[in-house]
């Protein structure tokens, strides 16, 4: 299977060479140019297997320059003890119509592990593949779980550097301290004053810089992303849809063949990308439910067909989700638009210019179709999380808690109670100070002190890799303005 340019079709190369890119020199993303069938037989063969089974069996749909021999062994690398569960990727039944999907059980306990522990076994076979002589130096922008995933994906693999960027003021205590302590001789990591969209801005501006990977070739460096924009990120998590609507099976509270609605607290859109993408395979999904916090761009584009990030930014207690710009919505438009190039591009300049676009009539029926969406205000983020903690002593993190609240707002409007499944993408050990607040603790320590108190406070014990961060030393705490990134990057590679 070939990979094609959203901004230009011409442009195709294998997988290997499409995930060794990370993003196409037109700007455009990656897209496969077919989405592989899964059918009822598959599925329920699918439903009998452990998630690195799962795992290997979707890719090689995707993968064809891969051997299945080199996808086992990546799973068994990826997916194994540096998790706390054999499941990998668990489904926890709440009430007999609503599954949360943790996906936060591995090193860095949020869902980028799921994608960032299996690129680097990916990334380093492609650079092989190639024939690639080159460093490769990875480039990330983070909106706060992405960034340490990343990092500890990449941490001393060989031939490999990675640069790190994150919003100065807009992460969580963990969350900095986590990236700011990364061990590794060949990782970097430094804060952007500005928020998520500037650090993203900026490191697409990097790789769309001729004269800058002219120089970087001389110095035997090509550039590369760990973003949800390299496909060898977003195809993963596709895999972890098909495993939970196997899970939902299994557990007996549907048939095969019968659907799920799936929730996803979104901010990139990759997520909520991949379980589309596992739905046009042929997972039987109804609806995939965007829930947006108070950047509530994507909830407004769903609902109205219209783009428009021309609106106040708003720094908040779901941080991975401050996001107006959302890059993966570009290739959700070109399998909606029927692949029309042209239209993307102009989308894309029109958002680039304007800050805004709309989209046409046949892709906003295609919406209406397939998503649902709504958003969850600060507020109302943490009634969630202590109303559910205290319902059903069930501990979910900020993120997660906004899903919830809109999983439950769909239904309440329409009626529809499909059984539900919502992503859980964090521990709630990443946003201390939230969840404290949410249960009616008080929140007047640092990041590292906070783990005590809700340990205290829930009863529930706090993750292995966060209670390590006690003995962490801060290792990075430089920052830029976001016009210097360029220079950071060049710093890191002379």
């Amino acid at each position: 299977m070939r990979y094609q340019s959203t901004r230009d079709k011409s442009i195709s190369f294998t997988s290997a060479e499409a995930i060794a890119r990370g993003l196409s020199r037109d700007g455009g993303l990656f897209v496969p140019e077919e989405i592989p069938a899964l059918t009822m037989e598959e599925i329920e063969k699918l439903c009998g297997m452990k998630y690195q089974d799962r795992a290997v069996y979707i890719m090689k749909k995707y993968l064809d320059d891969f051997s299945e021999e080199e996808l086992r062994g990546f799973a068994s690398a990826a997916y194994a003890d540096n998790y706390d569960t054999d499941s990998i990727a668990p489904l926890y039944k709440l009430d007999e119509d609503t599954f949360f999907l943790e996906l936060w059980h591995g090193p860095t306990c949020a869902f980028k592990d799921m994608a960032l522990q299996m690129l680097p076994h990916l990334l380093t076979a492609s650079l092989v593949k190639n024939g690639e002589e080159k460093q490769v130096c990875i480039l990330v922008a983070t909106s706060g779980d992405t960034g340490k995933a990343a990092l500890e994906g990449f941490s001393d693999v060989q031939g490999t550097k990675i640069m790190v960027f994150y919003p100065k003021d807009g992460v969580s205590d963990i969350q900095k301290l986590q990236m700011a302590s990364q061990e590794g001789g060949n990782v970097g990591v430094c804060s952007v004053v500005g928020n998520f969209d500037d650090a993203q801005t900026g490191v697409k501006a990097i790789f769309s810089d001729p004269e800058l990977r002219e120089r970087l070739a001389e110095k035997g460096y090509f550039l590369s992303s760990a973003n949800s924009i390299n496909w060898g990120r977003l195809l993963p998590q596709v895999v972890y849809y098909v495993s939970a609507y196997c899970d939902v099976v299994s557990s007996g509270r549907i048939a095969l063949g019968d659907s799920i609605n799936i929730c996803v607290p979104t901010g990139n859109f990759g997520n909520i990308l991949a379980g589309y993408y596992a739905k046009k395979m042929g997972v039987p999904v109804k609806k995939l439910v965007c829930a947006s916090n108070s950047n509530d761009v994507l909830t407004e584009f769903i609902n109205t067909g219209v783009y428009n990030r021309n609106r106040d930014f708003y720094t908040t207690i779901s941080p991975s989700m401050d996001i107006l710009v959302s890059s993966n919505l570009e290739r959700l438009l070109f399998e909606m638009s029927g692949k029309d190039e042209d239209k993307i591009r102009g989308y894309m300049a029109d958002l680039n210019t304007k800050g805004v676009y709309t989209v046409d009539e046949k892709i906003k029926a295609s919406l209406d179709n397939e998503f649902a969406a709504g958003c969850c205000s600060e507020e109302e983020t943490k009634e969630t999380i202590g109303e559910t903690f205290n319902e059903h002593g069930y501990l979910i993190d900020t993120h997660t808690a906004v899903a919830y609240h809109v999983m439950k707002a769909y239904r309440d409007s329409t009626g529809d109670l499909t059984p539900a499944v919502v992503v859980s993408t964090a521990s709630p050990y990443k946003f201390c100070a939230a969840v404290l607040e949410a249960l009616g603790e008080k929140a007047d320590a640092d990041g590292l002190t906070l783990i005590d108190r809700l340990i205290e406070a829930s009863g529930v014990p706090a993750p292995k890799p966060i209670i390590a961060l006690k003995n962490k030393k801060v290792r990075f705490d430089g920052w830029t303005e976001k016009d210097g990134m360029t220079k950071v990057v060049e710093d890191f590679l002379k």
